[in-house]
Formats: structure tokens, sequence, C-alpha cells
């Protein structure tokens, strides 16, 4: 170094020999400020630990929910308005930042970042989660972790609840009330199998995993309007506690379906409603000239027939979960749509039968005798659906209830 240094200084041009002198000064110089830092950069990665959450991932929203549970909370001075987390009741949540909190006797730091993506067509903001801690083992990062899937049990609570897609991820509906299986009344003996059916698939994990077929099955609840196709299956999550995440295709593309299935946990029910309305191009013909206006609609969803199958049987078709469909026009629908193992249980739902009047009368009105049952149906035959026979029964119990309160 030192010869390196005497022939730079005992050159011929004293100017240039200065200059080089003075660059490598600096560089040295450079170098050593970033020796601290890089010292202290590989001190804290080896005595700390991070786990980052992004907001394409479910439990994104759910460390958000835990932060509402939590009482440092009140201290923290920089927040976020939020109503998606709670309804539209308004709740503040930490605003992008760095915060601080203890858990589990340890210091904790949360850095909460926000930034647009400008990639795609329309720009979409990316938020992220990060959590440090003291330590290096993982057993607390895998209790915190717990406590956040925990909170987001407890919020829903072991009945069923509904979940919409909004953007990029799934969105919570407070308002939203399961329907009782016994509320549903169908034709005899079909809510028995098709509840024996969802029990075999549930309890088969093992033999599906043994012959090496995905382990998921498909329902298609078909017929006119107001049958009762939503309540079923509203009735059937509550009945075995899943919850159900809603899919819109009209509000989706082939990309962002596969985004919203594959955040989508097993133990759940998919469902699609008014299937018979997805782009296709062996159908979109049929609908232009069999029903006016609905082609506009299909032409404007970007969901397509091979993306729909792509999500129900292929590479993203998650695991455990019932993909139940919909539909007003089982026609439109096509074949490769009604294969099995996309669609491996069809009922049909139509005009209500004379003894599902009945069980549905004497659910409205216990204390009512099968034989006016009978005759109050006897009475009341236009009313075709199961729906419509409803909203007569409610306004019978409406126009009761007036009675009551004159007569008292």
């Amino acid at each position: 170094m030192s010869h390196l240094l005497k022939s730079i200084l005992s050159g011929h041009n004293e100017l240039a020999s200065s200059g080089l002198l003075l660059m490598i000064v600096g560089g040295l110089g450079v170098y050593m400020r970033a020796v601290p830092e890089a010292i202290w950069e590989w001190f804290v990665g080896q005595t700390t630990m991070m786990i980052t959450l992004t907001d394409d991932d479910v439990a994104f929203v759910w460390a958000k929910e835990w932060f509402l549970e939590q009482q440092f909370l009140k201290r923290i001075r920089m927040l976020d308005v939020n109503t998606k987390l709670h309804g539209e009741r308004v709740v503040m949540i930490p605003a992008p930042g760095c915060h601080w909190f203890w858990y589990g006797d340890r210091p904790f730091q949360i850095w909460f970042s926000r930034t647009e993506d400008t990639r795609e067509r329309a720009a979409r903001r990316v938020e992220s989660l990060t959590f440090r801690t003291i330590g290096r083992k993982r057993a607390l990062l895998e209790q915190f972790v717990a406590d956040v899937v925990a909170c987001h049990t407890r919020k829903i609570g072991v009945q069923s609840c509904l979940f919409t897609y909004d953007d990029c991820c799934w969105d919570l509906v407070e308002g939203y009330a399961p329907r009782s299986l016994d509320s549903v009344v169908l034709k005899h003996g079909e809510k028995e199998s098709l509840v024996q059916d969802i029990e075999r698939f549930r309890h088969s994990k093992a033999r599906y995993t043994r012959l090496g077929v995905p382990y998921h099955r498909g329902y298609l609840l078909y017929g006119p309007p107001g049958t009762g196709k939503t309540s079923l299956v509203s009735a059937l999550a509550a009945h075995f506690a899943l919850p159900i995440y809603c899919v819109n295709l009209s509000e989706l593309n082939d990309r962002t379906l596969v985004n919203a299935i594959n955040r989508v946990p097993s133990n759940a029910v998919v469902l699609f409603e008014d299937i018979d309305g997805m782009k296709s191009s062996n159908t979109r013909e049929e609908i232009d000239t069999r029903y006016p206006g609905r082609g506009e609609a299909a032409k404007v969803n970007g969901v397509s027939l091979s993306g729909l199958l792509n999500v129900l049987d292929g590479f993203y078709a998650p695991s455990g979960v019932l993909f139940v469909m919909t539909t007003n026009h089982i026609e439109l629908l096509d074949p490769a749509l009604l294969r099995p193992g996309r669609i491996d249980y069809k009922l049909f739902m139509g005009k209500a039968e004379r003894a599902q009047k009945v069980g549905l009368y004497l659910r409205f009105f216990p204390e009512a005798s099968e034989a006016e049952a009978e005759a109050f149906v006897a009475t009341h035959g236009s009313e075709a659906t199961m729906a419509e026979f409803q909203g007569l029964l409610l306004s019978v119990e409406l126009e009761r209830l007036k009675f009551e309160l004159v007569s008292a």
C-alpha cells in the first residue's frame, strides 16, 4: 500500500496524482462510514425476529381486527379511520408509520407501509404490516400469530358468516344473518339427502388423499327464481358452521377470480350465484337471442368459462371447500361445467308442492293443526314458489298481529 502511495505521489503530473489520491481517500472514507452501519444491521438481524403481512392475504385484515382489542391502541396518536372492519361503524387503527407496543414482555415494533402500485392500468394502493421484536426463538412469533387468528375466530363466532370480495381482499358482511336449516322446506327427502352428501364429503378427506383426487365438491342448485336456492346455501353453511365466500362474477375477471379463490381458506363454501350470466363463447349468442339484455352483462363480465374451470378443478382450486352454484337457466350452462368433478351434485328446485306449503304454514303457525294448514293451502293455490307463499304467510301473520293489537 505504501509503495502504491509513493508511486502516485511521485508521478510527473502532480495535479493528476493529487486528484487520484483524493478519490482514493474519499472512497475509503465512504467505505469506513458504512462499516458501522453494516455492523449494526448485522447485529439487529441476529438479535431480532420479523414477520410481514401484505394486503393480498386475509391475515392482513385479521391483524387489523386484532389491533381493535389492544390497549396500546389508545396511546397511538397517528391513526387511520376504517369502516370496513365493523360494517358502517367507524373505528380507528394505526396509520402508516412506525409504532411500538409490548407483547409477551417483549417490545414490538410495527411498521405500517402504504404505497401506490402503478404497474397496472389502474393504480392500486399497496399496504403491508411488519412486526419486529427482540429474540431468536420463533415460539413468540407463533404465539402472536395464534392470538391474531384467535381474535378473528372470536369475531366471526361459531356460526356461519358471509364474505364478499372487494378489490383485493375478502370483507366480512356485518349484517348477515344465516338461515336455520329448519326454516328451509324442500320436497320430501331432498334436504336430508343433500345434508348426508355433504357429511360424507367432509369425512372423506383421507380417502380423497389416498386416491389422489382433489378434495373439493361441486353442487348446482337450479330452478325458477324464488324457489329458495340462496336460502338453502345459507342454511347449509349455518348447519355445518362454514363461512360463505360469495363470488360476484360480474365484478371480476379471470385474474382477479384466481386471486379471490386463492384467498379462500379450507372448510368453506364458495358461492357462485347466477352462474348462467358468466361470459362464455358457447352461450353468449344464445343468451342474446333468448334473454335480451343479459348478453350485454355477459360481455362486460370479464370471467371466461376457462377461467372458471381453472378455479374449480385446475391448479388454483382450493382444498376442502364446497363449490355451490345457482342458476335459473341450466340449459344455458356449458356441458364442460356440468361434468363430474366440477358439478358432483345437482338439485332441481321447482315450484312449491302442497306438502312444502303445509310444512311452511305449520312453521309460521305452530299452534295450527295440519287440517287447518291443508285447508289454507287448498284455498291459496296461486302462489307458485316458496318465496311467494312465504310472502303470503308474512302478510297473514301481520294481519293477525294488527287484529290482536286492536283487540287489546
